[in-house]
């Protein structure tokens, strides 16, 4: 029986574990993307009406 309660708290931890990496990684990735996008934009417009 304990090594079930083991088991059970261990999974649970590495479930939160992993919400919280995941979490971490798509908001740097999702700032990282805007970022690009927003570059991409200021270049289209830099070109396009200083040309």
């Amino acid at each position: 029986m304990d090594s079930n309660i083991g088991y059970y708290l261990f999974a649970l931890v590495a479930i939160i574990v992993a919400f919280l990496i995941v979490k971490k990684v798509t908001t740097c990735l999702l700032k990282s993307v805007v970022l690009i996008v927003l570059a991409a934009v200021l270049a289209f417009v830099y070109f396009y009406y200083m040309r």
